[in-house]
């Protein structure tokens, strides 16, 4: 008597890239995006506190907060959607006690701008959509 032999088992889906890591690859993205436009990049994955702006810029007399979003081209929803306006005030709120520790008193600096940069990955290139002064 032969033993049955079991069904062939699918193959493991391929490996995915992690969160952090796209997230990182997108912030690199925008970064390059930014220079590439005449931009100087203060900082990258500033922590003020408890929190974090992605990119810190400056644009003439602005200091730029930039926050940079990523979905894939499938995703359910688009990466310039996903900053909801919890993410809005955080942002805000980081901004605040960074000018008031850092820049109030730089005579280099007039205000405070929010950016958002968008980034769409397909097949495997970066598209970047980026909103000056999104709020």
């Amino acid at each position: 008597m032969r033993a049955a032999t079991a069904p062939p088992v699918p193959a493991a889906p391929p490996p995915t890239v992690d969160r952090r890591g796209q997230g990182l690859a997108a912030e690199k993205v925008v970064r390059d995006w930014l220079e590439a436009r005449g931009l100087h990049v203060l900082a990258a994955n500033l922590r003020v506190n408890y929190l974090e702006i992605d990119l810190l810029v400056k644009d003439g007399r602005t200091l730029v907060l930039v926050e940079v979003r990523t979905r894939n081209a499938e995703s359910w929803t688009s990466a310039l959607g996903s900053v909801d306006g919890w993410k809005r005030t955080r942002l805000r709120r980081a901004a605040e006690r960074l000018w008031r520790r850092d820049y109030k008193f730089r005579p280099d600096f007039d205000h405070v701008r929010f950016d958002v940069a968008a980034v769409t990955w397909r097949d495997g290139h970066a598209e970047v959509e980026y909103i000056r002064a999104a709020f």
